[in-house]
């Protein structure tokens, strides 16, 4: 099959890695420099080398916030009957834009980033597969996130939405918390530490994606819930109530079970 992939951001470098040996890929950047480690795959910075490729099937890696920008720049060079897709982890204004564009879709969200996971290694890794697509677009993840060990879902877009919400914003907003409020420490626990690093991770991560999946509808609720168990744990604390704070950290042990 041939594959277009759009951005040679780490993500779109790791779809290429993984697709190349069995397909012909071409990677398409507008900036060259990005292309400069790219193995096994065709670099393309111009409109008219996508033109001429001809891809049946397009993984758009652009970062969120042009992912809809960078689908509709190449819509006009590719064929027809070309399955579009995009790997995104917002999927906002997506199920209007696949509405229009006139081509058959698949729309997915590997659970995992450069940021935190081991790519070499996925198998305690999650992925979601958005039931609307096309089922040819289904049947091609499907099978390749299956040989990458995966465990993978299938969720509606309003699913996705709601399971992003709680799977990603409340340790999003723990995370700023924990940030907002952390002072430097000349002997940092073991624990300090491992917060520290997943607030490094975090705060690398592009604004815009962070705005976006804080922004999703559903959040304000999960963060409430956040804002409920501080007030909670905080009363405890400041009554010194040695048997409701047994309480609370055995309820708690039963919800991490």
């Amino acid at each position: 099959m041939k594959i277009l992939i759009l951005g040679a951001g780490k993500m779109g470098s790791f779809f290429a890695d993984v697709l190349s040996f069995q397909h012909e890929v071409a990677l398409f950047d507008t900036d060259p420099k990005r292309l400069r480690f790219v193995f096994n795959t065709y670099r393309m910075t111009t409109l008219e080398e996508v033109k001429e490729f001809q891809p049946e099937l397009v993984i758009n890696a652009a970062t969120v916030k042009y992912t809809i920008a960078a689908f509709e720049m190449i819509l006009p060079h590719i064929p027809a009957n070309c399955i579009i897709s995009d790997i995104a982890s917002v999927k906002t204004g997506l199920p209007e834009f696949y509405q229009k564009a006139g081509h058959p879709f698949v729309s997915t969200h590997p659970m995992f980033g450069p940021t935190f996971a081991n790519l070499s290694d996925l198998s305690t890794q999650n992925t979601i597969i958005i039931s609307e697509s096309d089922h040819l677009g289904k049947v091609f993840f499907k099978d390749l996130y299956s040989n990458l060990r995966l465990r993978i879902f299938e969720y509606s877009f309003k699913e996705h939405d709601e399971t992003i919400a709680y799977s990603l914003s409340i340790p999003f907003a723990s995370t700023l918390v924990f940030a907002a409020v952390m002072k430097p420490q000349d002997a940092p626990g073991t624990t300090f530490k491992k917060h520290m690093d997943i607030a490094h991770g975090l705060l690398s991560e592009d604004d815009y994606l962070l705005t976006e999946i804080l922004f999703n509808p559903h959040t304000p609720e999960q963060v409430s819930q956040i804002q409920k168990q501080l007030d909670i744990l905080l009363d405890i604390i400041k009554r010194k109530d040695s048997d409701k704070m047994k309480a609370y950290l055995t309820r708690l042990r039963e919800n991490i079970r």
